[in-house]
C-alpha cells in the first residue's frame, strides 16, 4: 500500500496540513538513510510523555527516542537499569499518539533482550503491538548481531547502540569513553556487523570524534552521536539535560539550550505566593 493511501490516519497523507498547506510526512527509516546520502543531518531527542513529544514534533525533530533513560529522568532511579518493559510501554504509547511526523524509537530495557534472539523478538513485538512503536533500539556490538538479525527478519526496524552502553556500565567500569587507541577498530567492526545484520541506524555514545567520523564514513546507515563529535549524521540528547529541567553537573557532551527548571521554579513560587496572599483566584477565575 502506498504512503498516499496509508490507512487509519498513520500515513503521511493523513497528517494535518501545516500553514503552507502541504501535509506533514511521517519520517521513516529510509528517509534517514536518504538524508545521509544527501549529506543532511538530523536531530533526535528523548521524549517520555505527550506534551514533550508534541512540542519536539512541532519543532521538526526527526526522531524521538523513548529511552530507558526514563528510569533516571522520570521514575527517579539512579541508573537506567531498573526500568521494566511494563513501565516503559505506556510512555512509548503516549509519545506515538502525540507525534505526527517524527520517527518514534522505543528502547528495549535491560534484561529484556540479551538472553536470546527469541527473547528480543518477543519483547520488541510488545512495543510494536501494544505501544505502536515505529522501531526499537538495543545496546551492544557483535554479541547483539543475532538479535538484530532476528528482529529485522521479523519485520521490526532496529536502531543499534555501541560505544559506551549504559546498560553495561558495571561491566565497562562506569561511565568511560570507549574506542580509544587500539579499541577503535572494534567500534568500526561492530558498526559494520550491525549494518550487515540489518540495523537501520547506529548510536555511538562517548566515542572519540575521529573514531566516530571513521565509522560514519565506513557504513551506509546513519550514525547518531552522543558525545561522539560533530561528524555523525545525527545527534541525540536527553531533553531534560539539553533544556535545563535537570540541574547539577552535566556530562561534557551536553549543551544546555534553556533553563526550564528556572522557569518552572519561578512560576511555582509565584503561584504559591498568590495563593497565600489571596490574589489568586481573582474575579476573572471565579464562576
Amino acid at each position: 500500500m502506498s504512503e498516499e493511501t496509508a490507512p487509519y490516519g498513520t500515513g503521511p497523507a493523513q497528517q494535518p496540513a501545516p500553514a503552507g498547506g502541504t501535509p506533514a510526512r511521517r519520517i521513516r527509516t529510509h528517509h534517514l538513510r536518504e538524508m545521509k546520502q544527501r549529506g543532511e543531518r538530523f536531530a533526535m531527542l528523548t521524549a517520555y510523555e505527550q506534551y514533550a513529544a508534541q512540542t519536539f514534533d512541532e519543532a521538526g525533530i526527526e526522531v524521538l527516542l523513548v529511552g530507558d533513560s526514563a528510569s533516571n529522568n522520570v521514575l527517579g532511579n539512579e541508573t537506567s537499569l531498573p526500568i521494566t518493559v511494563d513501565e516503559l510501554l505506556p510512555m512509548v504509547r503516549a509519545v506515538t499518539r502525540a507525534a505526527k511526523r517524527a520517527l518514534v524509537v522505543a528502547d528495549l530495557p535491560f534484561g529484556s533482550y540479551q538472553a536470546s534472539p527469541e527473547q528480543a523478538y518477543l519483547t520488541a513485538v510488545r512495543f510494536m503491538k501494544e505501544a505502536n512503536a515505529h522501531s526499537v533500539k538495543l545496546e551492544g556490538g557483535l554479541a547483539m548481531v543475532p538479535q538484530v538479525r532476528k528482529l529485522v527478519e521479523g519485520g521490526i526496524p532496529v536502531m543499534a547502540h555501541i560505544g559506551f552502553t549504559p546498560q553495561s556500565e558495571h561491566t565497562l567500569g562506569g561511565y568511560r569513553v570507549q574506542g580509544r587507541g587500539d579499541a577503535a577498530s572494534q567500534v568500526v567492526a561492530e558498526a559494520r556487523a550491525l549494518e550487515e545484520a540489518g540495523a537501520f541506524a547506529v548510536v555511538m555514545e562517548m566515542v572519540p570524534g575521529d573514531v566516530a567520523a571513521e565509522v560514519t564514513a565506513a557504513v551506509g546507515i546513519p550514525t547518531i552521536g552522543i558525545g561522539a563529535g560533530n561528524r555523525c549524521d545525527g545527534q541525540v540528547l536527553v531533553w531534560q539535560d539539553a533544556f535545563g529541567l535537570r540541574t547539577g553537573k552535566m556530562a561534557r557532551f551536553v549543551k544546555q539550550y534553556a533553563d526550564v527548571h528556572g522557569v518552572l521554579l519561578g512560576a511555582a513560587r509565584t503561584f504559591a505566593d498568590e495563593v497565600r496572599d489571596g490574589s489568586f483566584p481573582g474575579p476573572e477565575h471565579t464562576f
